[in-house]
């Protein structure tokens, strides 16, 4: 199937969510014929760059869709990329080119319980599978966030507990994630994992659910969406760089 052509869309509203979260919501006519139920899935945010050179994409996830608009959350950081420092400044009547939908990225339901682990870049996706679970759900949710300011108050099945986990530096030599994940109760039954994060947090909680937990394939969807001191293009090369020393 050939992939949908980018499409122009209007700025219909900016806000902040949090301190270090920003949503745009996008609209107008060149959503006429973007596809229902698409939250969670992910856009290309498409940024020119110039005659003869190859614009930058920038991927992000639906976090809400409703007729006629899409919402788009940004997890601000000090080193702000290309899509961050659009997000900030971006004004209402503005457009972007907008790539997609790509595929949702949705935790496997055929499982006893579920546990949902990420920073804020993975925080729009894992809300949307918070509130996608069926009502008799249980599990975690361990969320790390850059200030308690940026807690949100996530829609869930009651069984499920949120925890989070402040961490304002990121970094290489740590991960808050793991060593959070190390202390939940383990329940019984086939658990079903989704986890996205700093690439390095993602390798040692790849490890950890491998080696430690046992984590059949079929249940466990680990990505990292970005990396400490890397720009994004770099990220894309070392993430599957990552990925081919797996098979």
């Amino acid at each position: 199937m050939a992939k949908p052509a980018p499409r122009i869309l209007d700025v219909i509203c900016t806000k902040y969510i949090t301190p270090h979260m920003c949503r745009v919501t996008l609209g107008g006519a060149g959503l006429i014929d973007f596809p229902t139920d698409q939250e969670s899935a992910y856009i290309k945010l498409i940024f020119p760059q110039g005659h003869g050179t190859r614009p930058l994409m920038r991927t992000y996830t639906i976090s809400g869709q409703r007729e006629g608009e899409i919402d788009i959350d940004f997890a601000l950081h000090d080193a702000e990329g290309p899509a961050s420092m659009w997000a900030r400044n971006a004004k209402v009547g503005e457009q972007i080119l907008v790539g997609g939908p790509g595929l949702k990225k949705l935790i496997n339901r055929d499982a006893d319980w579920f546990l949902l682990i990420g920073d804020m870049t993975a925080l729009p996706a894992i809300a949307v599978n918070l509130a996608q679970l069926p009502d008799d759900a249980r599990g975690y949710a361990i969320l790390e966030i850059s200030s308690e300011a940026d807690r949100q108050n996530l829609k869930k099945p009651k069984n499920v507990d949120i925890y989070w986990v402040i961490n304002p530096t990121p970094n290489s030599a740590s991960s808050p994630l793991l060593e959070y994940v190390k202390t939940i109760t383990w329940l019984e039954g086939q658990p079903a994992v989704w986890a996205a994060c700093e690439f390095h947090s993602m390798r040692v909680l790849r490890g950890y659910f491998k080696f430690n937990r046992s984590i059949a394939k079929t249940h466990l969807y680990i990505s990292s969406y970005w990396k400490v001191e890397r720009t994004e293009d770099q990220h894309k090369i070392e993430k599957q760089e990552d990925a081919q020393n797996l098979e």
